[in-house]
């Protein structure tokens, strides 16, 4: 039962929230490490083992959790092939594939309409519903994205021009909306992060035999410490620690809530940067964030 408007909320909503806020800057860390990744492993390889490397690191805790019921695997594997191949293999191997020949604004671009997909599939599949409170937090979030797209300037949307890495990203966008709504919406009898662990399972298998078609037909550079080290990072930070805690989220918040921290990624993206190459954030981001901050709140309100 959820408490009400006058009732203190409760450790894992407390959770959820500090959560909301962080999330978002693991997922930014990845667009930093698909700038790097072209130099150092081909989209598939460094996807493969980004999540192979997730998967090792995580068995250990969930080994003798996993249940040894035949009957749990029959009735689940379709789901977590299915869950794997959107959240893990699309969501993974396409945006280092659409990254090689588009720009960060495409891609930011084409992800902030993914909270909003997000938010309509959610109504209609899983029926949940927004408050007044809950839609002006998405229209300001959603501002307040393409106030930073266009850089305070609404012409620079009209001059965006797509190509072919856009499809990749389009393609990414919309599995992630899937992958969202579809983990919300199948029941599992799995804990979290037995369940996680098991759709990690599930990408690799899927993913395995188009890394080997990579490999054999269009190999990247040979695998190096640095390559290794980007993807253990990779593993960690935009891996387990997000897709954990985002799972956490959807239980506690449902789909259309969690979906509003997605509008954070330009922000923390921007910072992140800025740190670690050296880009300098302009005053737009500024006033970008001073929309989107207000919004998470008013879309997480009770």
């Amino acid at each position: 039962m959820r408490p009400t408007g006058t009732e203190r909320p409760t450790r894992n909503e407390r959770l959820a929230r500090l959560f909301l806020w962080l999330v978002p800057a693991m997922w930014a860390s990845n667009h930093i490490i698909a700038r790097v990744a072209p130099d150092l492993a081909a989209p598939h390889a460094m996807a493969f083992g980004r999540w192979l490397i997730a998967f090792a690191l995580l068995l250990p805790f969930v080994w003798h959790k996993l249940p040894r019921d035949g009957a749990v695997w029959r009735r689940e594997w379709k789901h977590l092939l299915v869950l794997g191949a959107l959240g893990m293999w699309i969501c993974g191997a396409w945006v280092y594939l659409g990254g090689q020949s588009t720009t960060a604004t495409n891609i930011a671009l084409i992800y902030s309409v993914t909270p909003v997909s997000i938010v309509v599939l959610s109504a209609w599949l899983l029926r949940e519903t927004l408050g007044t409170a809950q839609k002006l937090g998405v229209a300001l979030a959603f501002a307040g994205v393409l106030f930073v797209i266009a850089k305070g300037d609404w012409r620079e949307l009209q001059a965006v021009r797509l190509t072919v890495g856009d499809a990749w990203i389009v393609g990414a966008a919309i599995s992630w909306t899937a992958y969202s709504v579809l983990l919300k919406h199948w029941p599992s009898s799995l804990g979290a992060l037995e369940r996680l662990v098991a759709i990690i399972a599930g990408g690799l298998v899927v993913m395995l035999p188009f890394t080997l078609a990579e490999a054999w037909w269009a190999p990247g550079p040979p695998l190096g410490a640095a390559a290794l080290g980007l993807m253990a990072l990779a593993a960690v930070l935009p891996g387990v620690l997000s897709y954990g805690a985002y799972s956490f989220l959807m239980r506690e918040l449902g789909a259309s809530r969690t979906a509003l921290m997605l509008y954070l990624a330009p922000v923390y993206g921007a910072l992140l940067a800025w740190a670690l190459l050296g880009e300098r954030p302009g005053w737009y981001h500024a006033v970008g964030a001073a929309l989107i901050l207000p919004s998470i709140w008013l879309a997480t309100r009770r």
